[in-house]
C-alpha cells in the first residue's frame, strides 16, 4: 500500500467537499439548469428525459477533473468528501411519485465517474469519504437530498432498505481501494425524524459497511441529524463498535439570528460559542468528530434560491478591502475551532457564482490560507 495510506485509523483530516458534481444543486451550478424549471436532480432528470444523459455526462466530465484533484493535493489538503445519490449504481432504486411516468429517471454512469475519482485520489495521495447525500424519498426536503420539499425517506421500508443496500455495495466495490477512508451512512437527515430510527438505521449501516471494510482501514460516519450531540451519548461506542466518526455541519446563514448578525458576531460565535461546543463534544461524547461541512457563506439568498427575505447581509456597506479582511477573519476563527476536531471539510470545492462557498476562489482571493500543511 502507498505509504500515504498507512496508519489511516484516527488520521487527522483536512479536506473539501466535491459538491454539485454527482448530486446536483441548482445554486452551485446554475448553468446546468439554464432554461429549465427544475430545482433538483430529480426534476432535472424528469424534465429533460432522454436529453438528460448527454447534458449530465458533460457536466460530470468537466466540472471536476484530474487537474482539480492535483490542485487540491497541492494545497496540502489530504481528503475529499464526495456526495453521491442513491441512484449511483443505476436503475435499481424504488419508485417515487415525483418521477411521474418515468420509472427510473436518473442518468446512469455516475459509478464510472466515481471509479475515476478513486484513480485520481490515489494518484495524488488523497483520502476519500463517500457520503450518501441523497436517499430515496429524500431524507430532509432539501434540494441536496434529491427532491426539494419532500421528506419521506423514513416512511417506507423499501427506502430504508435501498439506502442500506447502497452502503453495502459501496463498501464491497471500494474496500480494496487505498483511498477509501470512510463511508457516511446518510447526509443531513431532518431534525424531526426520530432519533431511535436514525440510530437503528446507522447501526445497520455500520454492520453492512463492516462486511467488507475493517475498522483499521475505513471509518463509518454519521451525521447529527440537526440535534444535540448528547442524544448520541454512548451510541456506537467501543469496544463493540470501532472507528466511528460523528459528523456536524456548521453554517451561519440559515438561522434568523445569524442572518441579522454583523461580521463581529459571526467571528465571536465561531471562536467562542463553537469552541465551547467542541470542548463539550470532545469531553462528553468521546467520539471522533468531523465538521463535514462549513463555508465562508453569510448570505442566505445565494444558497437557497427559494428563501424569502429580508436578507441582512453581514458584509453590507463594506469596501473591497474591508470585505476581504472580514472573510479572512471569519475563516481564521472557524479554522481555529475546527482544528480541535479530528477533521473538517469545506463546502465546497467549486461553485459557479458564489465565491464564499468556493474553496478554490477563497484560496485564490486570500480569504483562506494557500497551504494547509
Amino acid at each position: 500500500m502507498n505509504a500515504l495510506y498507512t496508519n489511516k485509523y484516527g488520521k487527522k483530516i483536512r479536506g473539501v467537499n466535491l459538491g454539485g458534481w454527482l448530486v446536483l444543486e441548482k445554486w452551485m451550478t446554475p448553468s446546468v439548469f439554464e432554461g429549465l424549471q427544475a430545482v433538483d436532480e430529480t426534476t432535472y432528470c424528469v424534465e429533460l428525459g432522454a436529453k438528460a444523459e448527454q447534458a449530465l455526462k458533460q457536466h460530470w466530465n468537466t466540472f471536476i477533473t484530474r487537474d482539480d484533484f492535483a490542485w487540491i493535493a497541492n494545497t496540502g489538503l489530504n481528503a475529499v468528501r464526495i456526495p453521491v445519490g442513491h441512484w449511483i449504481f443505476g436503475a435499481a432504486y424504488p419508485y417515487h411519485r415525483s418521477y411521474g411516468d418515468i420509472t427510473h429517471p436518473f442518468v446512469q454512469g455516475g459509478i464510472d465517474i466515481l471509479d475515476r475519482a478513486f484513480d485520481w485520489a490515489e494518484e495524488f495521495g488523497l483520502h476519500i469519504v463517500l457520503d450518501l447525500h441523497a436517499a430515496p424519498g429524500c431524507q430532509n426536503g432539501f434540494d441536496n437530498g434529491g427532491i426539494k420539499d419532500v421528506c419521506e425517506w423514513h416512511t417506507q421500508e423499501d427506502y430504508l432498505a435501498h439506502s442500506l443496500n447502497v452502503l453495502e455495495r459501496l463498501a464491497e466495490r471500494y474496500h480494496k481501494r487505498p483511498a477509501l477512508h470512510a463511508i457516511e451512512v446518510l447526509n443531513e437527515p431532518r431534525w424531526d425524524i426520530e432519533t431511535d430510527l436514525l440510530k437503528r438505521y446507522t447501526t445497520e449501516g455500520y454492520q453492512r459497511i463492516r462486511k467488507y471494510c475493517q475498522p483499521d482501514q475505513v471509518a463509518v460516519v454519521f451525521h447529527d441529524g440537526f440535534r444535540s450531540f448528547r442524544e448520541y451519548t454512548g451510541f456506537l461506542s467501543r469496544p463493540e463498535f470501532d472507528n466511528v466518526v460523528f459528523d456536524i455541519h456548521r453554517y451561519q446563514c440559515f438561522d434568523r439570528k445569524d442572518i441579522d448578525s454583523n461580521i463581529y458576531t459571526h467571528i465571536e460565535k465561531s471562536v467562542v460559542e463553537w469552541k465551547h461546543e467542541a470542548d463539550e463534544i470532545i469531553t462528553e461524547l468521546k467520539q471522533w468528530t468531523y465538521v463535514g461541512e462549513w463555508s465562508l457563506g453569510l448570505d442566505l439568498k445565494v444558497v437557497s434560491l427559494w428563501a424569502e427575505g429580508p436578507f441582512n447581509h453581514a458584509l453590507q456597506e463594506m469596501d473591497d478591502f474591508q470585505m476581504s479582511v472580514a472573510y479572512r477573519g471569519y475563516a481564521a476563527a472557524q479554522l481555529a475551532t475546527y482544528e480541535k476536531y479530528l477533521g473538517w471539510f469545506f463546502w465546497s470545492y467549486k461553485t459557479e457564482t458564489t465565491p464564499a462557498w468556493c474553496f478554490r476562489d477563497c484560496v485564490t482571493r486570500g480569504w483562506l490560507p494557500s497551504q494547509f500543511k
